[in-house]
């Protein structure tokens, strides 16, 4: 399978870059394309990374190609990490996830024409870049939904099963769960999803309790938004080592929201593990075999327990083929079920509108 990384002179890109052929993903038979734009310090950064790492792994690295216009990527899955990110500057304050959407839709919109006019009719598209949820659906409008995933759910689950398990004192491998809906700001800990394996209902019952803390009441998107805004004065006055010693004594499924944001801002980003929680998400569609996870996927009205068409996280049966069909969980309480649809219905309408100011604009230069 050949694989293009868009966006690869970027921080992420070059990551993923690295990560995919440290992982031996692809045969030296096969070939990873580093997209980039002819203008800029792109083009000289992507012809330096093929030196680079053709000389840390020449024993194993796949065909290495360079392409600078969209017209020009060919691959069998497409690795969107092209892209402004957020600004990384605890000095920059309140991070504006709608500028980035602003800029970003042009270029998503870029390539996702381009692959619908030029590409084969069965590539896979895994969206890594943020807001996340409008490259999917700029994506899944060019090309159908059944051929792209975000990776948004998929990370965020994986950190809830993390910060769950290091509560437990055991291995994530051994939790079961799900964090779906808005990846970033709205996001939903599905805790009745939850899993242990080895414990029977009762005693994962009792485990889930403790490690909740008493805030099964409480507000979480609103507990989110308070301790975040208490981490940015933190941050921005230059307390990092503070900031973090508080994301430590928050339940698990708060701090799967606010432990990525202070590390962004601390300057250090997220790089290393989005680039991490991509290739594990390649190397599942390169098995070949259907896996459930979570991502992102452009739903139909009233596929997932009743919400509304959006780009949102739920669970996926994937495959090398794409998204084969969305799982309801059974079990999903009543106020898990209303908080999913209220995320839905705000993202819907958010879609909606970053598609109608993106129709009445122009592709970027």
């Amino acid at each position: 399978m050949d694989v293009a990384i868009l966006g690869a002179s970027g921080d992420c890109g070059r990551e993923i870059a690295a990560q995919l052929i440290a992982a031996r993903l692809l045969a030296p038979t096969e070939r990873m394309q580093l997209v980039g734009r002819p203008q800029g310090r792109s083009a000289r950064v992507l012809h330096g990374l093929v030196s680079d790492l053709t000389d840390a792994h020449a024993e194993y690295v796949p065909e290495l190609d360079v392409a600078l216009s969209p017209r020009e990527v060919y691959a069998d899955l497409w690795v969107v990490s092209c892209g402004q990110t957020l600004p990384a500057d605890g000095s920059a304050g309140v991070i504006d996830r709608v500028a980035l959407a602003a800029y970003n839709a042009r270029i998503f919109e870029e390539y996702a024409e381009a692959l619908a006019r030029h590409g084969q009719g069965t590539e896979v598209v895994v969206v890594v870049s943020n807001p996340v949820e409008l490259g999917v659906a700029l994506f899944a409008r060019a090309i159908g939904r059944d051929r792209v995933i975000g990776i948004g759910a998929y990370q965020d689950t994986l950190r809830f099963r993390r910060e769950i398990a290091a509560d437990l004192g055991v291995r994530r491998q051994r939790v079961g769960g799900f964090m779906l809906g808005e990846h970033g700001d709205s996001q939903l800990p599905v805790w009745s999803s939850v899993q242990l394996f080895g414990l029977d209902a009762g005693e994962t019952a009792g485990a889930v309790a403790q490690v909740r803390r008493g805030t099964e009441d409480a507000d979480f998107l609103a507990l989110c938004r308070e301790t975040r805004g208490r981490l940015t004065d933190l941050v921005t006055g230059g307390q990092i080592a503070e900031a973090f010693a508080i994301v430590d004594t928050l339940p698990p499924d708060v701090r799967v929201v606010v432990r990525p944001y202070v590390t962004h801002l601390s300057g250090s980003k997220t790089v290393r593990a989005t680039a991490h929680v991509t290739v594990s998400l390649v190397q599942t569609l390169l098995q070949g075999d259907e896996s459930l996870i979570a991502g992102q996927v452009a739903l139909s009205e009233g596929e997932f327990h009743g919400c509304p068409a959006a780009p949102l996280g739920v669970p996926i049966i994937v495959s090398p083929a794409g998204v084969r069909r969305v799982v309801e969980l059974p079990g999903m309480t009543p106020a898990e079920e209303d908080g999913l649809r209220r995320i839905a219905d705000g993202l819907s309408a958010k879609t909606a509108g970053w598609l109608r100011d993106l129709d009445g604009g122009t592709a970027p230069k």
